[in-house]
């Protein structure tokens, strides 16, 4: 297939429709039956008045290989130029400066500090047929989701090399293991895209298609990837669409003058950041954007991408002061251009990739973010509930003494729950910047902490949405996370880290058992309290009820104090037996191993809006899950 920029592809491009510009712009290396016959470069910059091709095999002499502008695009092929050469784009702007420029539709960089380019076609093939015909036809909303948020370079390290970052295919095996292991559908990868600097966590991303080098190869990626697809294992990526770092050599100033960039400081941006945020009403940056998101999806065969910092997306004003913020053009503060790039990109994502999911991480009240977009809509697929998190954050990290006063954090998540499909988050943002790790986060001493900590994973999973757990937190890591070195592995040794273990590899396989847990988490109808006003006493209750006709319901009852619980009473759906299929004060899970004995039995007494009822002992700190049998 050509690559040579048409027409069509410039009016494409323009109006901000281009969904596949990486088989268009960038380094495309030219095959001929038997031999090589160069590369075809190409280079949106509008406004340059030169562009030449600079490189191995020219030894970077700006001018050697000159590009013949068409519209906006600087295009040619350099017959000397083979796979595998690094190169840059030397553009000169109208004030007849020149500067060179990583190819922003490059499909491999350089390891930082070098910044050049690298000529690459993805070479991998695949093993995931099943996985990915499967997907296709299933609507993941329907299915258990319970996602295991990692760091590549820090997730598990060599003890004998603590300072040496492991890379994409050297983690595949035990990465797709563990996941498999532990029960998680899904890991969710911190970026992945190219980031020189590692303290960014991947947030400052640099070439929104070419993986981190730092990690290893594009064929490095993909076979993390298809070692987790023939696993069983999604895998869904962080997207960083709302700004990116101001490097001289990447996208700022890219053809002298704001080109990706919004021109105005007043958007063009980030003061929080010191980054730049891109010009979302300019056609070539959008079709850049949603090339780039569905490049992911169609060369990497990911599941699902994760938008990050969408609210700052959303709102011109966000984090701006009054004064230093430009309005829309009716005077309001939403960003127009920002909200209908996202939506045509999760219509473009239902197009072209069913059972691919988009999750935003959006921290506001913005109304229909998860709803479709014929409905105004965003569209997306879910979205991170940070609501729920912070309320059952601030309740699980307050004195037990104290909690009667803040039961409304516990319980208010569920006046919202049903108005979005919900992401339950407990991401890296919570465990950095001085935030302490989940374990010491919980009060009271070392016994306790473990105990809240089960405690809170215990009504977590029991509660409606899909859950997700950044790397660490499925053993207690003690500490915060550090991107700059290997998770506390050797923790497992202590009994009571390797009981948070245990106890968060039960809760994923439990739930995958009971339909009530993962069918319906959007739907009111599957859920209802039966105690959600028991302030003084800490304890909380609700049934989770299933979609379909031949599941049973399953109850969940916390006991957040300090204080066992004798014959509580506690409204039933039905009489009979009802088996203890959770405890999280279980002696396996490090608890004290009290508990009902595995079973209780309800009688026909009605209490709590149920025709039957038992009498049940709350472990301390704990949170118990009951079915029938």
């Amino acid at each position: 297939m050509g690559h040579e920029v048409t027409e069509l592809d410039l009016h494409l491009l323009d109006d901000g429709r281009h969904l596949d510009l990486h088989r268009r712009l960038g380094a495309h290396p030219l095959q001929g039956d038997d031999f090589d016959r160069g590369v075809h470069f190409s280079l949106w910059a509008p406004d340059a008045t030169a562009v030449s091709v600079v490189g191995d095999w020219n030894h970077w002499v700006e001018g050697a290989d000159p590009l013949a502008r068409t519209g906006g695009v600087w295009q040619g092929t350099s017959t000397h130029a083979h796979e595998g050469h690094r190169y840059k784009f030397a553009v000169t702007g109208r004030d007849d400066v020149t500067a060179q420029h990583a190819d922003p539709v490059a499909r491999r960089a350089e390891p930082a500090p070098d910044t050049a380019s690298i000529v690459h076609r993805l070479r991998h093939s695949w093993a995931d047929g099943g996985w990915m015909a499967d997907r296709s036809t299933t609507d993941p909303w329907r299915r258990p989701m319970s996602v295991y948020e990692v760091h590549v370079g820090s997730w598990r390290r060599d003890p004998a090399e603590p300072e040496r970052e492991r890379g994409f295919r050297e983690v595949a095996p035990e990465l797709a293991a563990y996941a498999v292991d532990m029960g998680f559908t899904h890991v969710e990868l911190l970026p992945v895209m190219h980031h020189p600097f590692g303290g960014s966590w991947g947030y400052q991303v640099t070439s929104l298609f070419a993986p981190a080098a730092r990690w290893g190869t594009p064929e490095d990626l993909a076979f993390l990837i298809d070692t987790l697809h023939q696993a069983g294992v999604g895998v869904i990526l962080d997207w960083v669409p709302a700004h990116f770092p101001r490097d001289e050599w990447a996208l700022a100033r890219l053809d002298g003058s704001a080109l990706y960039e919004h021109p105005d400081p007043r958007r063009g941006e980030h003061p929080d950041w010191g980054t730049l945020v891109f010009d979302y009403g300019r056609g070539g940056v959008r079709s850049f954007l949603l090339s780039s998101a569905l490049y992911w999806l169609e060369e990497f065969h990911v599941d699902g991408l994760r938008v990050d910092a969408v609210a700052s997306m959303l709102y011109l004003d966000y984090s701006r002061p009054d004064g230093h913020w430009l309005p829309n053009q009716f005077g309001g503060r939403e960003n127009l251009e920002a909200i209908s790039l996202l939506g045509e990109l999760n219509d473009a994502v239902t197009d072209r990739h069913p059972g691919v999911v988009t999750v935003a991480e959006e921290s506001t009240a913005w109304p229909r973010v998860t709803a479709p977009t014929a409905w105004d809509g965003l569209g997306f697929s879910a979205k991170w509930n940070m609501g729920w998190m912070h309320d059952t954050l601030a309740y699980f990290s307050t004195e037990s003494v104290h909690r009667r006063h803040h039961h409304h954090d516990l319980t208010f998540s569920l006046h919202y729950a049903f108005t979005e499909r919900f992401v339950l988050a407990l991401s890296h943002d919570e465990v950095v910047h001085e935030k302490r790790s989940l374990l010491t986060k919980m009060p009271g001493d070392r016994w306790q902490q473990f105990a809240n900590l089960r405690a809170l994973y215990g009504w977590m999973w029991a509660h409606p949405g899909k859950q997700l757990l950044f790397m660490g937190g499925e053993f207690a890591q003690a500490g915060e996370w550090d991107h700059d070195r290997s998770l506390d592995w050797h923790l497992l040794a202590d009994l009571h880290h390797q009981g948070v273990q245990d106890l968060v590899r039960d809760l994923n396989r439990i739930q995958r058992g009971h339909r009530a847990l993962w069918d319906g988490d959007s739907e009111p109808g599957g859920f209802a309290w039966l105690v959600s006003d028991d302030a003084d006493h800490n304890v909380a209750a609700f049934i989770r009820w299933p979609t379909g006709p031949d599941a049973d319901p399953l109850v969940c009852v916390a006991n957040l104090s300090p204080v066992p619980r004798s014959r509580y009473p506690l409204g039933l759906p039905r009489a009979g037996h009802w088996r203890e299929v959770l405890n999280t004060d279980s002696a396996h899970y490090g608890g004290s191993d009290m508990g009902n004995q595995g079973s209780v039995v309800a009688t026909d007494e009605a209490i709590h809006g149920q025709p039957a009822s038992a009498r049940l002992t709350l472990p301390p700190f704990s949170v118990l899950w009951l079915e029938p049998t």
